[in-house]
């Protein structure tokens, strides 16, 4: 079984059924908001174009995009930092996230 438990490779094709497994994550802790923990450990773990359909996912189950973390950011706030990810904020926006200012 494939899933968030497996270490990233690169170049690995990717099922959807393991890039909707992130879907089920849970935080460790009570206080972290979940939509968030989700998509920052789908960001840490995905390669852009997978990235791309999780997000299609996670929409598609009603999820959160713009939800905030312990620091008021949202996954867009934190994406828009690493200059060489814009794929990935790209993606992000075009799905109507935003950053923590805009909300």
């Amino acid at each position: 079984m494939s899933g968030p438990e497996q270490p990233k490779v690169i170049g690995e094709e990717w099922s959807d059924e393991r890039v909707k497994s992130f879907l089920f994550l849970s935080p460790y802790d009570a206080r972290i908001n979940p939509d968030h923990h989700v998509l920052i450990k789908a960001y840490q773990a995905m390669r852009a174009e997978d990235f791309a359909r999780f997000i299609g996912f996670f929409v598609e189950a009603g999820r959160d995009l713009n939800a905030l973390d312990e620091q008021g950011e949202t996954i867009l706030d934190h994406v828009s930092r690493h200059k060489r990810m814009t794929d990935y904020a790209d993606t992000l926006r075009a799905a109507g996230a935003k950053k923590a200012a805009e909300l």
